[in-house]
């Protein structure tokens, strides 16, 4: 097979590729990497020195792809599919990429610090950093709900990139800080992310790893009933 994803599937930029993946249909093969398994490690930093998930490996252009956007830009380009993630036109693909990069920058990297502290001992952690990543979560969610008041998907009526950022990035930001009960628009959209079957998938594939999620204990029952209770 000519495509390989290099992946976890608790990672949330892995998700945001799995995602374009389910959605574009092309054949891939998948090959986890275990950070904590020395030989693991070793093999994927051959691969990708930078040392970050997902790489896109396609053994028959012999390309090498990092980075979650590029990937799917890559994918879009070589391997399309019937669903296109990237519209036509040039302000089109201009407000996909802005829609894109406010979900990786303003949304999936302040929860990542959250989440990330946790996994800190308690000399390491970093209360106040902590606590600036949840003022720009609510920050973001009170301007994409704004955003969402008149739209279906990120960037109008079409299932784009912009979403499969928006899907893995939502989903672990309101475990880490939930969306507010005001923001009826953007728990709405939130809401038809988990709906779509792309999406789903990718949740009910990450399940079994939620064990592994520091804010386990904060996932809602509904994406937990196929685990053991909590201890």
């Amino acid at each position: 097979m000519a495509l390989t994803l290099h992946y976890h599937p608790l990672s949330s930029f892995c998700h945001k590729v799995l995602i374009a993946l389910y959605e574009n249909g092309a054949p891939f093969a998948t090959h986890l990497v275990d950070l904590g398994d020395e030989d693991s490690r070793s093999a994927f930093l051959e691969l990708w020195p930078i040392g970050k998930m997902p790489v896109l490996r396609d053994d028959e252009r012999g390309q090498t792809i990092p980075e979650s956007t590029i990937i799917i830009e890559y994918l879009e380009q070589h391997y399309p599919g019937a669903h296109a993630l990237l519209p036509g036109t040039q302000d089109e693909r201009r407000e996909v990429r802005l829609r894109d990069r406010i979900f990786d920058l303003y949304v999936h990297l302040p929860m990542q610090k959250i989440v990330g502290d946790r996994l800190r001992t308690e000399r390491e952690r970093d209360p106040r950093g902590v606590a600036d990543a949840q003022a720009a979560l609510l920050a973001a969610y009170a301007m994409l709900d704004r955003h969402m008041a008149d739209k279906r998907w990120a960037a109008g009526e079409r299932f784009t990139l912009a979403d499969c950022a928006a899907a893995p990035a939502l989903f672990y930001a309101a475990i880490a800080v939930p969306i507010p009960q005001t923001h009826t628009h953007l728990s709405a959209y939130a809401e038809r992310l988990l709906n779509r079957p792309s999406v789903g998938r990718v949740i009910a594939e990450a399940r079994p790893y939620f064990h592994m999620f520091p804010l386990r204990e904060a996932i809602p029952a509904r994406f937990l009933r196929d685990e053991p209770p909590l201890a």
